[in-house]
């Protein structure tokens, strides 16, 4: 047997020292090893398992129940909803609507976690945005979670807006930024735009504003603001 080396003993000594024969006994010993580190932690892995098979049904249950909670989320909104399209926001922030429907605060507060409830946030937002309501407005903006193409452009129009009337410009200049700096939009984008062009004119940084205003030119031409343009590029010419 070769010096320093562990080999268990078998039947025939004359066998064991044949090559194929310790690979054999190495194979059982590690083989053993195994069994024995499973047997030690079998009730861990088990409870481990365990803990894991509960945090998925947690999860299916949580998803389950948010389906139902956003059913019942979209029916009550449904009236607030149709206050907001009729400019309604006073009455659209109310607690209870005429029917017994919950206002946009209110779908928010019953139905959390609903993606129902996360719109509500961008509904208020805009409602106290229009009721002069700005910080309120930010901070419900800023709660709405927006995703697609649209969302974000609206979220971050709309948070532009809010700042800037409320004089902080350069916040208000850096939602504007957001808004046109993701994917492009034919109607938003160039409306958010011409509110950057705007805010550089004020700020008489003219070369921005001209830069703004010949990019609505050139990317927008079908747009409103593209067709303006042209008039406000004149004008700074002499600036």
């Amino acid at each position: 047997m070769a010096k320093g080396r562990q080999v268990r003993k078998v039947a025939s000594p004359k066998a064991a020292t044949r090559p194929e024969d310790e690979v054999l006994v190495d194979i059982v010993e590690v083989r053993d090893r195994a069994q024995d580190t499973l047997n030690r932690f079998r009730k861990p892995l088990m409870i481990a398992g365990g803990a894991v098979l509960a945090l998925i049904i947690g999860v299916i249950a949580w998803k389950l129940y948010v389906n139902s909670q956003q059913k019942d989320a979209v029916e009550q909104m449904r009236q607030a909803e149709r206050l907001f399209e009729r400019d309604s926001f006073a009455v659209a922030m109310l607690t209870t609507l005429p029917g017994g429907f919950k206002g946009f605060p209110k779908i928010i507060e019953d139905f959390p976690g609903t993606p129902a409830a996360n719109l509500a946030n961008y509904y208020s937002g805009v409602c106290l945005l229009n009721l002069g309501k700005y910080e309120a407005a930010i901070s419900y903006l800023k709660d709405f979670s927006a995703k697609g193409a649209i969302m974000p452009i609206m979220k971050n129009g709309a948070l532009g807006d809010a700042y800037s009337e409320l004089k902080d410009f350069a916040q208000a200049k850096s939602y504007y930024k957001k808004a046109v700096s993701g994917v492009k939009n034919d109607m938003l984008t160039p409306f958010y735009l011409k509110r950057l062009a705007m805010l550089a004119e004020m700020e008489k940084d003219y070369a921005t504003a001209r830069e703004h205003y010949q990019t609505l030119k050139d990317e927008y031409p079908s747009a409103p603001e593209g067709q303006d343009a042209e008039k406000y590029l004149i004008y700074f010419e002499g600036k």
